[in-house]
């Protein structure tokens, strides 16, 4: 979205459109979450990077170049989800400074079939990060114990992301306001987020657990470093809590340090984990879909019918009774 007083005619050069000028662009701006604001910063940054190594201009684009540094990307193992995600960064740049959309160029079509080959070269199932379901967690727990102030938060973290189907967003920006405290374990409260864009607002149940014990691992973190207002998840530096918030590779980092010490492969986990791990958890323990997308808050039940499937694939096999 690009927004030009000087499009509007001779009022809108008048200085008194500054101000609602500026609200609108920060309206522009929340259009999109923090998260993929960030992602497509980096995005943009990537092909202009890309093209200046090249002698390339990159606004306006063409659509050939974009096609040529999208296999190049390809070819250097990135996924197709984030090669569609480059392609939506470099579209939306093109619309903040009024500039045509590759997309949208009379030469589209050619970079229109090179997306399509390297999505059918790479197959269609995508590849997920092992999830962390409630028995890989009990032994990242078990490997991490609380020694210190950095491991009684890589606890809480692992714990509470988990029990709330958490985006690794979501939980590096979870807020001590979200939260409530009933006798049953604690509420999360949602603002506006990737399958609530508008900010209804929805709130999810922590039961307190007799296993991982999400609730009481979080409670210790909090007491810990005395933590009563602003982000929960803060970095630790020389026994140290930062007053701001993690990052959501910091939420990756955690998943991954844990799996190590648990003697599983690192390189198999994300931050994604612990949000499949609940799933997972959910789906072998009979929830149903609806259940599941109470805590999850899937904008479809397509992903989690994946998720229900797979956690289902040796309940009732129709082999069980001959092999």
């Amino acid at each position: 979205m690009i927004i030009d007083p000087n499009g509007i005619g001779p009022a809108g050069r008048d200085t008194s459109l500054a101000a609602p000028l500026a609200q609108a662009r920060a309206y522009a701006r929340a259009s999109r979450a923090p998260a993929t604001r960030l992602a497509y910063r980096r995005d943009w940054a990537a092909f202009t990077a890309w093209c200046h190594d090249r002698d390339q201009g990159a606004l306006p684009a063409d659509p050939r170049l974009v096609a040529l540094f999208l296999a190049h990307e390809a070819a250097r193992g990135l996924r197709p989800s984030s090669i569609g995600r480059r392609l939506a960064a470099i579209a939306f740049a093109h619309r903040q400074a009024g500039c045509v959309p590759p997309q949208a160029q009379p030469q589209a079509g050619v970079l229109a079939e090179v997306i399509a080959g390297i999505r059918r070269q790479a197959g269609t199932a995508p590849r997920r990060k092992q999830a962390a379901d409630d028995r890989v967690l009990q032994a990242m727990l078990a490997a991490v114990p609380a020694t210190n102030l950095k491991a009684i938060r890589d606890r809480a973290l692992l714990a509470f992301g988990m029990a709330g189907a958490f985006r690794r967003s979501e939980l590096a920006g979870l807020r001590c306001d979200q939260l409530d405290r009933t006798p049953e374990g604690m509420t999360v409260r949602f603002g506006a987020t990737k399958t609530d864009p508008e900010g209804r607002g929805v709130c999810i149940a922590i039961p307190e657990g007799r296993r991982i014990r999400p609730v009481a691992l979080l409670e210790a973190w909090l007491e810990a470093v005395g933590i009563t207002d602003g982000a929960v998840f803060r970095d630790v530096v020389r026994g140290q809590a930062s007053a701001g918030p993690i990052s959501d590779r910091t939420v990756a980092r955690v998943v991954q340090r844990a799996a190590r010490a648990a003697g599983y492969d690192p390189a198999r986990f994300g931050g994604h984990s612990l949000r499949a791990g609940f799933l997972t958890s959910g789906a072998r323990a009979g929830a149903s879909l609806f259940r599941l997308k109470d805590v999850s808050r899937h904008r479809s039940t397509d992903v989690l019918a994946a998720y229900v499937r797979e956690a289902g694939l040796f309940t009732d096999h129709a082999g069980d009774n001959f092999l």
